[in-house]
């Protein structure tokens, strides 16, 4: 088995060194092509029924993700983005398709991702700094420095004063923000979220959007992000993904070209409202 898994290892890294070198010009200078950060290429995904025919709830996606942007997977309830999530997620395998993160395969968890649910999960038992902490600890670095990183990420999220508390003291918006600074404590390469917001009231949730906007700009978070609303998905995303009904293929792929920082006053926008009609009519909604 340590010999199976060493000899994995020696694999990735020798693929990572042939992807490195693949990226420069005989003069060793960068080529215009680099591989992407994400690389999603003819993903399908059906599941088994007994005595049924399989049941396809992923047909066809191909997209690439670049770093530090943040892509929306948009689509109605059913269509497979939270499985398509799981999949980039190693949670769950893929029937078939490329799904490559920094040139690599993802085909199990990864140590360098974070994952944010739309229910928070917080153990309450332990204060919200040990739930921020928690990851360091599975990763044996649950030291001084962890413990400093995850003070500042809680006030980051505006919940300095708050570390000894207990999630049965916090509030659900600010239970997703405890949430949120877990998945960030490690520093992942790819922050993935399934519809974190979509339990909270109206107002809560756009604090959350621009609070992830905020995150972004201080963290260089790269962040594949899951949700059933136009308008949450416009507002954040540098790309939106929609998904069609089942089985999935994207229906289209826009790039929202929205300038930054961005504010409630956008959403009033022509160019906002554009996005919102473009995505509506790939959804089927209007015309």
């Amino acid at each position: 088995m340590q010999a199976d898994i060493f000899r994995r290892r020696l694999l990735c890294l020798r693929k990572q060194a042939i992807q490195s070198h693949a990226q420069l010009d005989p003069q060793g200078r960068a080529n215009s092509a680099p591989v992407p950060f994400g690389h999603f290429k003819d993903v399908h995904q059906s599941f088994k029924r007994s005595g049924q025919t399989p049941l396809v709830a992923i047909k066809n996606i191909t997209f690439d993700l670049k770093a530090g942007h943040l892509v929306t997977l948009l689509g109605p309830s059913g269509c497979g983005k939270t499985t398509f999530l799981k999949i980039v997620a190693g949670l769950i395998s893929a029937s078939g398709g490329t799904i490559q993160i920094n040139g690599r395969d993802v085909a199990e968890p990864q140590p360098d991702f974070g994952v944010v649910f739309q229910q928070a999960n917080l153990m309450p038992w332990r204060s919200i700094l040990d739930n921020v902490l928690f990851p360091m600890e599975i990763l044996r670095r649950s030291d001084a420095a962890a413990k400093l990183r995850a003070q500042e990420l809680l006030a980051l999220v505006g919940l300095e004063g708050f570390e000894q508390s207990y999630p049965s003291q916090l509030s659900g918006g600010m239970q997703q923000r405890v949430a949120l600074c877990r998945a960030l404590i490690h520093k992942p390469k790819l922050l993935l979220m399934d519809e974190p917001f979509g339990a909270l009231d109206e107002l809560t949730r756009m604090e959350m959007q621009d609070l992830l906007l905020d995150i972004r700009v201080k963290t260089d978070a790269t962040v594949m992000f899951v949700t059933h609303s136009i308008s949450e998905a416009v507002y954040i995303s540098d790309v939106v993904a929609v998904l069609s009904k089942r089985p999935s293929v994207i229906a289209d792929y826009i790039v929202v070209n929205l300038p930054y920082p961005r504010s409630a006053e956008i959403r009033y926008s022509a160019e906002f409202t554009d996005l919102e009609h473009r995505a509506g009519r790939a959804l089927g909604i209007t015309r």
